[in-house]
């Protein structure tokens, strides 16, 4: 309404503008005529005159005042002055309708009008929004209702700006919305606002983990440690920090953070097999990282020859003297020479690992019917026992099958 009544004063003050000035310039008096103006220099004259003649400075009076109604006579205008109408105050009408039309049709073009009718009218949804929100069993929020309750929020804030609760919610607006930046800067405000509530600390230490600055997983990986510090059944800050460390490649924190919780979780809880299948991609992936044994698969040339049309290649890796393998990787037939790749997830046990041993033996077999035992007519070669010490880097062993079994 205020806004509609400055609108309402403005027009007013700009049809003023435009009419005053005419309706003072009707006002004005008659402008003096060239005929009534040489008749008053006339008579000056004459005055002047007089007074000369008086004083004994002219002589000649009766000539000088021939001339001056010779002069007069000449100066008379030959056509009477043209009398100006006043302008009608009605004609300035069209004038004032075309400057209300002109502004408020620039103001519905570019003034937002739609977007300022848009937010009054999530301002009154707001309520409704908040209820949803806080009833689990109500139907869930669609995307557009999460960026309606967003811009409710940000105008309630700039009201209320202390209101932890509702610089919690417009952060997790941010992270619905995948909108990191709303996300950060709310629960950084809101964690400024209340840094010992739970809560905040939980939401903030979240938001900081799904950040792709280096600094912000840092911040988050002090704040979580922190808090399992402080708490040790704490499974929610446990879960954020293996999910953080597990993200940075800190493999070794992340499964220490897991096997914490599936010690703290009750027997049948559906979050345990979830927590070992990511130990079980922790352990992989610290595999790949530390002990990675890059292998070169040829053929002789007899074994090229007498190759199989149809079977599979079999590579198992011991540690050269126990002759159980550690590692097993199979693979169809295809061309030679072949490069393959092996880590602890090929590995055969949980408790034997590629990267716990210091030697190794690699053997290549062409299985024809793809079983582990060997069979007559199976070609095969061996690398040899090989030193497997530097686990940082990745090593690479060639074994060329040149063999058959009888």
């Amino acid at each position: 309404m205020a806004f509609w009544l400055i609108v309402i004063i403005l027009l007013v003050v700009a049809g003023a503008l435009l009419v005053i000035p005419a309706m003072r310039q009707n006002q004005h008096a008659p402008a003096t005529t060239r005929d009534e103006l040489n008749k008053a220099i006339y008579q000056d004259r004459l005055s002047e005159l007089a007074e000369d003649e008086a004083q004994g400075v002219v002589e000649q009076r009766p000539e000088l005042i021939q001339e001056l109604q010779q002069n007069l006579l000449t100066d008379i205008p030959q056509q009477p002055d043209e009398e100006i109408s006043p302008i009608n105050r009605w004609m300035l009408l069209p004038g004032v309708v075309i400057l209300v039309v002109v502004a408020v049709g620039l103001y519905l073009k570019t003034g937002g009008l739609a977007q300022v009718q848009a937010w009054h009218q999530v301002e009154a949804q707001m309520p409704e929004l908040r209820a949803r929100v806080a009833n689990e069993r109500a139907q869930p929020l669609s995307t557009e209702e999460i960026a309606r309750l967003g811009l409710g929020l940000r105008t309630s804030l700039q009201q209320d700006a202390g209101n932890v609760n509702d610089w919690m919610m417009l952060g997790r607006v941010g992270m619905a919305l995948n909108n990191a930046t709303t996300a950060t800067q709310a629960f950084a405000k809101a964690y400024q606002l209340a840094p010992d509530n739970e809560d905040v600390r939980l939401g903030y230490a979240e938001v900081l983990t799904r950040s792709n600055d280096q600094q912000d997983n840092q911040l988050a990986t002090q704040m979580l440690r922190t808090m399992v510090g402080q708490d040790h059944t704490n499974l929610r800050a446990m879960s954020l920090l293996a999910f953080n460390a597990f993200e940075q490649g800190d493999f070794k924190q992340a499964i220490g953070a897991w096997e914490v919780m599936l010690k703290l979780l009750p027997a049948g809880d559906s979050r345990i097999e979830v927590i070992k299948r990511s130990i079980q991609q922790a352990k992989s992936q610290a595999g790949q990282e530390t002990a990675t044994l890059g292998i070169e698969v040829s053929l002789s040339s007899d074994a090229a020859q007498k190759l199989p049309q149809q079977g599979t290649l079999i590579i198992s890796v011991t540690d050269g003297a126990n002759p159980v393998p550690v590692a097993v990787k199979q693979l169809p037939l295809s061309r030679f020479p072949l490069s393959v790749a092996l880590d602890d997830s090929n590995a055969m046990m949980p408790e034997r690992l590629l990267s716990s041993l210091s030697q190794v033996n690699v053997r290549a077999r062409i299985s024809l019917d793809g079983t582990a035992n060997p069979q007559a007519g199976d070609w095969f070669g061996e690398s040899g026992v090989q030193g497997f010490g530097e686990k940082a880097q990745p090593q690479t062993i060639n074994v060329q099958i040149n063999k058959q079994i009888p």
